[in-house]
């Protein structure tokens, strides 16, 4: 699998055709006709608007969409815009990011100053976007470039409640959408990412996103966040589709941390990072989530997996989370220090448990329900605004529990570590 090329003869023939462009904007993709037009008119658009002065191309790379005609679209929409693009199928393993892997493999043969990402189920998007994804690169001279939204308070919940914390704890950057979807790389940036063996594993499923972001935060260059205001896109309830999502980001994330240990062990208290745009007044709409589904999946899951959590988590954490069930389904809560050492101690022993990494994995994901699930129950009654400032609480707490974590993962094998503070 480490030898599968990215591009497609053909592919790589119609690229020829394009000849050189100085930015380029991917769209993965994979059966999403009802979107996918828009994102390339505003792509094409904001191309022209933004970037009147330099050659530009889109490039779409598809999983094999069969159920619509994503493809056909995409390519209509860019002869109807007038602009350079190809429309191929990516290879390697199904997902998005083998999609990326094309695309900043396209940008290496148009020789690509700059590039960005579009996920191809936006409906907000706008030619705006293009400037804010790609100035920042072509004006500012930045590398690296991760989104800020505007998001509705129960969107994001990988996000809110795992990679913000998490990223931020252990590299000391407070970069907000680490598993954002829309980002913009320098050609040189992207070129590096291309030509590093990882494209067999589960980064080239949903594990991409977090991966670019701790791979810029590692090398790092010069990295800023961009405000894209409001991000509407094709609504995930978290109890009914983000499981697959869950396993493989968290699992990407548990293996950056022992590949990256030699960066995150050292790295201090968190700092800020440069942010460009107006973050603008537009309030994101609400959607339904089904919070009883949620509550029942972690109930049942404590019936048959209690026996893992208990061989997992250290007997304090283990009976606070014990406690929190017997307060019943209506007013049960996992607090964030909790949260915190329940993820702590499952990287801890992902990390010391090499023949059972999958396993550790696996049995997180209904405590991440049920954490999803207190989070709703703190901010269910507060606005938008207020509910970012839950968040950035949250990930204080993350901070200041990360010697516990260093404690953990420095351990032994057998060793006591000290009593969780």
């Amino acid at each position: 699998m480490n030898d599968v090329k990215p591009l497609r003869s053909i592919t790589r023939e119609l690229i020829g055709r394009i000849g050189k462009a100085d930015l380029l904007v991917g769209i993965p993709c994979f059966n999403n006709a009802s979107t996918v037009a828009h994102v390339v008119a505003a792509a094409a658009k904001g191309l022209r608007e933004h970037f009147p002065g330099s050659r530009g191309a889109i490039i779409i790379a598809d999983g094999g969409s069969t159920l619509d005609d994503t493809r056909e679209l995409a390519l209509a929409e860019m002869k109807a815009r007038e602009v350079p693009g190809v429309v191929g199928i990516y290879r390697g393993l199904p997902g998005k990011g083998s999609a990326v892997r094309m695309i900043f493999a396209a940008a290496g043969e148009l020789e690509a100053k700059a590039l960005a990402l579009l996920d191809a189920d936006l409906r907000s998007v706008r030619p705006l976007w293009i400037e804010r994804l790609l100035g920042p690169v072509v004006k500012g001279g930045y590398e690296f470039v991760a989104p800020l939204y505007r998001r509705y308070k129960f969107d994001g919940t990988i996000t809110n409640n795992v990679t913000y914390n998490m990223l931020r704890c252990l590299f000391g950057k407070r970069v907000r959408q680490p598993i954002g979807g829309e980002f913009a790389f320098s050609g040189r940036l992207a070129a590096e990412l291309e030509a590093l063996p990882i494209w067999h594993t589960d980064v080239a499923r949903f594990g991409i996103d977090i991966w670019m972001t701790v791979n810029a935060l590692i090398r790092e260059v010069r990295i800023c966040q961009t405000h894209l205001g409001v991000k509407v896109h094709d609504a995930k309830d978290p109890a009914a589709s983000l499981e697959p999502m869950f396993r493989q980001v968290v699992g990407t994330l548990f293996a950056l941390m022992e590949e990256t240990e030699a960066y995150w062990t050292v790295a201090g208290r968190s700092a800020a990072i440069d942010v460009w745009g107006d973050p603008g007044d537009e309030q994101p709409e609400a959607f339904p989530i089904d919070f009883q589904r949620l509550v029942e999946h972690f109930y049942l899951s404590w019936q048959t997996l209690h026996g893992a959590w208990k061989s997992i988590l250290r007997t304090e954490t283990f009976d606070e989370l014990e406690a929190c069930i017997d307060t019943g389904r209506d007013i049960f809560l996992i607090s964030t220090d909790l949260w915190a050492r329940i993820l702590f101690e499952f990287a801890a022993a992902y990390h010391h448990r090499p023949a059972a990494k999958q396993q550790v994995i696996e049995v997180l994901s209904p405590l991440y329900f049920a954490r999803v699930a207190s989070f709703i129950r703190r901010v269910g009654e507060k606005s938008n605004d207020e509910a970012e400032a839950v968040v950035e609480e949250q990930a204080r707490i993350f901070e200041i529990r990360k010697p516990y974590l260093l404690d953990l993962w420095n351990a032994k094998p057998g060793e006591k570590t000290a009593t969780a503070p």
